[in-house]
Parts: structure tokens; C-alpha cells; sequence
């Protein structure tokens, strides 16, 4: 089992000293059964007054930082380590009435998987909807490991990643329409797709890592990345990253899962000060591969 490091740091720049109000950060990976985590280390300067760990309406884990004092730089840190297992597509044991689509989620478990099966974004002439049933079969039912793997390829194959450094998640709609965006994108527009077809989908961010930086096989590494998860009967949550075209946790620590994108935002907060005082942001990610070591 392979052993990640990851080292994050966000950094942000202002012309003045300026007072920094309450921070939250989604940077510490969910504990699973198929990640564990070793070690997690927060450092933040200034030296803020308080940490606080809460766990959001998801299981998230969030820290809440408070300050008492000003600067003209704002740095947060996080060095993590976990032990993860990768679970490799097509391994994922969905229940024999599941095993075609179309299928029915069984009543108990529906309504809890309601607000993830509504389609969030308006699409009145039901574009996503018709781009995701040119994968189903027109002859009857259509294998639904396939589906989604077929659904995830095309995102990855017929898509362009490029990075944005505006804030935020574009559209699903003019996803469709560009066929360009980030991860977050595809992310966002491969969930409504799904639920266009009645399946319940989450939102994902946290880090993937990048074999080698120069092959180019790769992306959405140096930052957070997004993907989202379909729920299966008998097979749970199962991982898609339409960016790169990973079924499954290949390569992929999960740090918060969410409704949609806007509930899983990695860093937030405020200041007091001018607009103009603001420069910018860096941000940093490096995820290193260790030597694993086998457990009993």
C-alpha cells in the first residue's frame, strides 16, 4: 500500500497590513477504509488566536482559524501523510439489480440520496440530459459500469482541461458549450450528467498525484483538485475524475465531499481593509509518492 505525502501551502499577499477575520479550511483527508491518516500538521502566520476542528453537515472535517492581529501576508501550511489503497476500476461490486440501467434505487436509501439525484442547474432545453443518453443504449438496457465509465472517458477524451484563476465553478451548460474548463468543471458538468439519468452524484475536492509532471498524462496537480462520486448500489461511492479519466481512487486522497462545489471550497475567509489592498494568492501542492510498507 503506498504511503502519500502532501505538502500544501497557500499564501496570501496584501500592499498593507490589513486585519484577517475568520478562515476555513478543508485541507485534512477523510479517514477511510481505503485511506488512513498517519500524520496531519497545520502551521498559519501570523499566529492566529484559536484553532477550532468542527465537522460540517457532510462528516468534513473543517478547521475554523481566528485572529486577533494584522499583517501584509497570510500563510497557511498543511503537511499530511496517509496510507492509501487503490482500488482499481472495473472492482467495484454493484448489487445484481443495479447491474443494468435503467434500475431504482431502493426506498430506504433514496431518500436519503434525494438532493444528490435534483439536477442543480437550469438546462431548459435538457442539453446535459441529451449529451449523457448518447451513451445509452438504444436497444434496451445498457451495462451501468459501462455507462459511467463510457460517460467519464468522453468528459476526458472530448473535453480540454485548462486552469482559471477566477474563482469559483463555471456553469454546467457552458461546460457543454466551451468544452473547456478546470476540474471543478468537469467535475460539476459529469455530476449533472449522471443525475440527468437518475443517479445520485457528490462533489469532491482534494489532491491527485501526478506520477511525473512531465509526461503530461496527468492533470490538475501544483493545486487542489475535484472529481465527483456516483453512488452504486452494493458498490457505495465509487470515484470519477473525468479530467484524467480515473474510475476508481487511483492517485486520489479525498479531503471533502459535498451536495455540490460551492459547499466544498478548500480555503475561505475574510479581512478588514481596502479592496485595492488585496495582490493575490499563491498556492503550492506537492504530493510525493513514499515506499510502501505492508501491514497485517
Amino acid at each position: 500500500m503506498p504511503i502519500f505525502s502532501v505538502k500544501h501551502t497557500t499564501v496570501y499577499h496584501y500592499t498593507q497590513p490589513v486585519r484577517f477575520g475568520e478562515h476555513r479550511l478543508m485541507f485534512r483527508p477523510r479517514d477511510s477504509f481505503d485511506q488512513r491518516l498517519l500524520d496531519h500538521a497545520l502551521f498559519v502566520d501570523p499566529e492566529p488566536k484559536e484553532i477550532g476542528w468542527i465537522h460540517d453537515v457532510f462528516g468534513n472535517c473543517v478547521a475554523v482559524i481566528d485572529f486577533n492581529g494584522s499583517g501584509d501576508e497570510l500563510r497557511f501550511v498543511t503537511d499530511i501523510r496517509l496510507d492509501h489503497t487503490p482500488q482499481h476500476a472495473p472492482d467495484f461490486r454493484i448489487d445484481d439489480a443495479a447491474l443494468s440501467y435503467p434500475f431504482s434505487y431502493h426506498p430506504d436509501e433514496a431518500t436519503d440520496l434525494t438532493q444528490t439525484i435534483e439536477r442543480h442547474h437550469l438546462d431548459d432545453g435538457d442539453e446535459i440530459g441529451k449529451w449523457a443518453r448518447q451513451f445509452v443504449s438504444a436497444k434496451g438496457r445498457t451495462e451501468t459500469g459501462k455507462l459511467l465509465m463510457t460517460l467519464c472517458y468522453a468528459i476526458h477524451e472530448s473535453f480540454v482541461y485548462s486552469r482559471r484563476t477566477e474563482s469559483g465553478t463555471q456553469p454546467p451548460l457552458m461546460t457543454l458549450h466551451l468544452r473547456r474548463g478546470t476540474c471543478r468543471d468537469f467535475a460539476l458538468f459529469m455530476m449533472e450528467a449522471v443525475r440527468s439519468l437518475g443517479f445520485a452524484a457528490r462533489f469532491v475536492t482534494g489532491y491527485v498525484y501526478v506520477p511525473s509532471r512531465d509526461s503530461g498524462s496527468v492533470v490538475g496537480g501544483g493545486s487542489t483538485h475535484a472529481w465527483c462520486q456516483v453512488y452504486l448500489p452494493g458498490a457505495g461511492w465509487v470515484e470519477f475524475d473525468p479530467t484524467n479519466g480515473i474510475v476508481g481512487n487511483r492517485d486520489l486522497i479525498r479531503v471533502a465531499v459535498a451536495r455540490h462545489p460551492g459547499q466544498a471550497i478548500p480555503l475561505s475567509g475574510s479581512y478588514c481593509g481596502s479592496a485595492s489592498s488585496f495582490l493575490g494568492m499563491t498556492v503550492e501542492v506537492k504530493v510525493v509518492r513514499e515506499a510502501g510498507i505492508n501491514k497485517n
